[in-house]
């Protein structure tokens, strides 16, 4: 594994060109300028829109600041990923933040005008002005928020309390990426090492018992001591959401998470109850695990190392991209060719550096290209990893390359699908090329942790933010204690009597960013879904289907994601996509049980 101690140490090849957005920070100052001496020309048509031609002028104005603001926030958000210590880069995203804020209050009174013009008015002025053909969707899907918009002045209250609202997630964000330390361990040479985030992923593999032990408390000692103040500001978020939803008219905070989307509620819920009607395999596997791993109980720190020794081996970056470029083969030349380039052309961060945003993600930026985060590690989880954020990034070049501006975005919901069938692709591929049992036992046995991972914690995540949304919404408390209650509860619920249950597992919750995003997992567990059924079909569906699935790439957010998805043959809105994906886990166990035999 690659340990640079500094981003100068690390090859230039390897990490982002920011110069693609701004050559220097004098361009960046007089892009701030210009929005914000724009502001002001938004706010004058606040009670001046009389006409089709006025309307066309705001909605004109409104798309040119938007294209303007977008990569002076990139730029210095991905600044600060970078090295989230940097205190000119935080200053910078402030004043981003606080641009966004200002924007966001002089526009705040087109919705409500917007919302007061009836339907027929509206159709009017789009017939009069040609150009409002372009705008045409977006304002009268506007009509179906009608119930759910307040006032003029409510409007801009609310949008002057947008940076407050804020401060629960960016509370911990700090705490989590630039003030936790997680001390020294012992790593796998004996020796005495700081422990980081990379780190601690790779320690959880390590076949030496007390290693992991000591690393897992080490990684969770910091969130204990801090329990009280992140169930403070998880707690702040919650309640936010939760009166944001009433304010607006929502039923429930999980139906304004919805709305948006288009998804009806019970998809919610029959995704939590077929995973908990189908959790058997589940608990079968982790009582293998613990039978193939010898151990009296299965703790925590048990359910990463692999259960298949001496086929584990190192994968550089450089290597990891080809295995992917070949595994995504069934999606034609065009998509491999142009996923090729972006590892030439600068789009991607590889390595783990000090004060590095954890994790990974991709930041598509219209008119630019895609930007990849990764903390490459060399090790098997690092490649899929990489095909999944790649997924991502091609999804963001093609939607932006086919749709215009007001188009190319797309619903997460979406997302986690075009992400997640690269990974399924790979795991087919691997387990195709694999000749040896004991390789297929190992890639076997990492699909299954990856299916664990990608659908089954995050459908665990998304009861976690349910029952807790609930509560909020009763007027009950929820201190660090409520929250370890239900945590704890859920982690024995989904993972079976062989799991121990030891003091850190309930603190579980203190540890996971998405949950500052409220109801966002379940798109994980949805995706992977769909993804199993599209990529079966990639791989034996022909050239059609091949053809069908880049459309869906391409489509942007031009229908709702469930419209979306059924032009791939996935329809979300029945059981049969969830049903199918359980029994692809119960038969992935079977066979993984028979080759253990």
């Amino acid at each position: 594994m690659n340990a640079y101690k500094s981003r100068q140490d690390v090859p230039s090849e390897h990490t982002w060109d920011l110069r693609d957005i701004f050559g220097d920070m004098e361009e960046w100052e007089d892009q701030f300028k210009k929005v914000e001496a724009s502001i002001d020309e938004i706010r004058a048509f606040q009670g001046n829109i009389h006409s089709s031609g006025d309307l066309l002028a705001y909605l004109k104005k409104g798309e040119e600041v938007s294209s303007l603001f977008q990569p002076l926030y990139a730029y210095c958000r991905l600044q600060l990923d970078l090295d989230t210590r940097d205190s000119e880069a935080q200053s910078l995203l402030d004043r981003a933040s606080r641009l966004s804020v200002q924007l966001s209050e002089a526009r705040s009174f087109f919705m409500p005008f917007l919302l007061s013009l009836e339907e027929e008015t509206l159709k009017r002025f789009i017939s009069e002005q040609e150009s409002l053909g372009y705008f045409e969707e977006s304002l009268l899907e506007s009509y179906r928020y009608r119930q759910h918009v307040l006032t003029g002045e409510q409007e801009e209250l609310l949008s002057k309390l947008g940076e407050a609202l804020a401060v629960p997630g960016k509370t911990f964000n700090m705490m989590n990426n630039a003030d936790i330390k997680f001390g020294d361990v012992t790593d796998q040479d004996g020796r005495k090492v700081e422990l980081t985030r990379g780190m601690y992923s790779k320690l959880m593999e390590d076949e030496n018992r007390g290693v992991r032990k000591e690393a897992y408390q080490a990684y969770y000692q910091p969130y204990k001591q801090l329990k009280n103040s992140i169930a403070s500001t998880l707690a702040g978020n919650i309640k936010n959401n939760a009166v944001l939803s009433k304010i607006r008219k929502y039923p429930t905070s999980l139906e304004k998470a919805l709305f948006g989307d288009k998804v009806p509620k019970i998809v919610y819920e029959n995704l939590i109850e077929s995973t908990k009607n189908h959790i058997a395999p589940l608990h079968s596997y982790n009582a293998l695990r613990k039978e193939l791993l010898g151990l009296d109980t299965l703790a925590p720190y048990d359910q990463s190392v692999d259960l298949v020794k001496g086929v584990k081996r190192e994968i550089s970056f450089d290597e990891a991209y080809e295995t992917m470029l070949k595994a995504l083969s069934p999606l034609g030349d065009d998509y491999i060719e142009n996923l090729r380039s972006f590892k030439e052309k600068r789009y991607i961060d590889v390595w783990e550096t000090p004060g590095k945003r954890s994790g990974a993600y991709n930041l598509g930026l219209y008119g630019v290209h895609p930007f990849v985060l990764l903390n490459h590690r060399n090790d098997l989880n690092s490649l899929f990893t990489l095909a999944h954020e790649m997924g991502h990034a091609m999804h963001s070049y093609y939607s932006s390359k086919q749709q215009p501006r007001i188009s190319a975005g797309y619903s997460i919901f979406v997302a986690e699908v075009a992400s997640t069938v690269n990974e399924v692709l790979l795991i087919r591929h691997l387990l195709s090329e694999s000749k040896e049992k004991d390789l297929k036992k190992y890639l076997l046995n990492h699909f299954i942790d990856q299916f664990k991972g990608t659908f089954f914690t995050q459908v665990m995540f998304a009861e976690f933010e349910k029952i807790t949304h609930e509560l909020a919404e009763e007027g009950k408390p929820l201190n660090a204690e409520v929250f370890n209650d239900i945590y704890e509860k859920l982690t024995k619920d989904y993972n079976g009597e062989s799991l121990e249950i030891c003091e850190e597992v309930k603190y579980g919750w203190t540890r996971i960013p998405h949950f500052y995003r409220p109801f966002y997992v379940y798109k994980y567990a949805t995706g992977f879904a769909s993804a199993l059924y599209i990529a079966d079909h990639l791989l034996h569906g022909g050239e059609g289907f091949q053809k069908d699935y880049l459309t869906f790439l391409q489509s942007g957010s031009s229908d709702y994601p469930l419209e979306l998805l059924k032009k791939t043959g996935v329809d979300l809105s029945g059981p049969d996509p969830i049903d199918n994906a359980l029994k692809q886990f119960k038969e992935l166990v079977e066979e993984f049980l028979k080759l253990n035999e």
